[in-house]
């Protein structure tokens, strides 16, 4: 991966400079914001098929016949739940104190073998506290894999187009059911995403990615950019590490506690922090009057104040939303109000997501 400036490059960035991309620094890397128009971007994900480079993001590889024992300690879900190779989970990594250090995914690949991915901009920190986590006698082995690149190709035709794209995945892959992977090749398969949509993130040797992008664009399928991911995922009602969470925040307050496992006793980094009820809690807005919400913006409700983590213009819905964390009392469907340009401006609480599978599913 080269350089540009101080910042790192995808092997897609010669692609992404051809089509005429908007690049921008994001998280230390020079990333596409859009190729054109995000609106359309957007759209195109929720009615056909986008495909993102997020190359940034990182595989770790962990292998050995410690390695399931040592995930089960290292995150707050329990990978004893993927049983069948290929299978994969959505966790959160925690420090002592109970605070989300990374959210990720992690993928079984068989054996005593595992793959993690992790966000671009915490990727040092997280190999830095997964290695000192492992004791010498753990039986790990942690393995960066800087070599792969990240596709994902997301929307309600883009299993299709990519089956097109990649015939020899073709067969396993539309056996996929969602958080599944298979390996094809030197390629990894996943029915995973981050925009509310169906969809393929594929991993693959560097050296391919550029060769894999054309392909899927000749298939009809349009690069996306950073910005419509982010409406994306918000319309999704999917967290943005740094934004909707961080150290300072335990998973019980900013909308994962679903992903934390207390079913076992097993005991894993973060769990005697997390035994104190939280105070706060993430729930999505929905703004009633004119005007967009915006990350930090005050909230005035019930029990308290609280704050706007991502806010914006959902274009599915054509209307302003956010993710905001605010005091436990605040109850679905109650009245709020949102600091917008020194306005206080009329809000709704509603449970996210907004958008899943191309229909709104929240409505007033």
């Amino acid at each position: 991966m080269g350089m540009s400036g101080t910042l790192r490059t995808t092997p897609l960035h010669a692609a992404h400079r051809a089509a005429g991309a908007k690049m921008v620094a994001f998280a230390g890397w020079e990333m596409p914001l859009h190729y054109g128009s995000q609106i359309e971007e957007h759209h195109q994900v929720r009615r056909d098929a986008g495909m993102f480079d997020v190359s940034h993001m990182l595989a770790i590889d962990l292998q050995g016949t410690g390695a399931r024992g040592f995930l089960r300690t290292l995150l707050a879900n329990d990978v004893a739940k993927l049983r069948e190779p290929g299978a994969a989970l959505y966790s959160c990594l925690l420090g002592f104190d109970g605070g989300v250090m990374d959210d990720l995914l992690v993928y079984f690949l068989g054996a005593d073998r595992f793959r993690i991915v992790v966000n671009a901009g915490t990727s040092d920190k997280d190999i830095a506290w997964i290695v000192a986590q492992r004791t010498s006698g753990a039986g790990v082995d942690v393995a960066p894999r800087r070599d792969l690149a990240i596709i994902a190709v997301q929307g309600p035709c883009a299993r299709k187009k990519a089956g097109r794209a990649l015939p020899q995945a073709r067969g396993s892959s539309e056996r996929l059911h969602r958080f599944q992977a298979v390996a094809v090749g030197e390629m990894l398969v996943a029915r995973t995403g981050y925009t509310g949509e169906d969809g393929f993130e594929i991993m693959l040797p560097a050296a391919h990615a550029t060769e894999l992008w054309n392909t899927l664009g000749l298939q009809g399928v349009t690069p996306v950019g950073l910005g419509a991911r982010d409406t994306l995922r918000l319309e999704a009602g999917m967290n943005l590490y740094g934004q909707d969470m961080d150290e300072g925040v335990t998973p019980f307050e900013c909308g994962l506690g679903w992903t934390v496992d207390l079913k076992s006793s097993r005991d894993f980094i973060g769990r005697a922090a997390l035994a104190r009820p939280a105070a706060r809690q993430l729930i999505g807005l929905m703004l009633l009057e004119r005007g967009v919400m915006r990350m930090h913006q005050a909230v005035r409700c019930d029990g308290g104040e609280g704050e706007i983590t991502s806010g914006g213009f959902a274009p599915t819905l054509n209307r302003s939303i956010a993710l905001a964390r605010v005091p436990s009392t605040v109850a679905v469907g109650d009245g709020v109000e949102v600091n917008v340009r020194d306005k206080w401006l009329r809000a709704r609480a509603v449970k996210p997501p907004f958008v899943r599978n191309g229909k709104i599913l929240v409505h007033g």
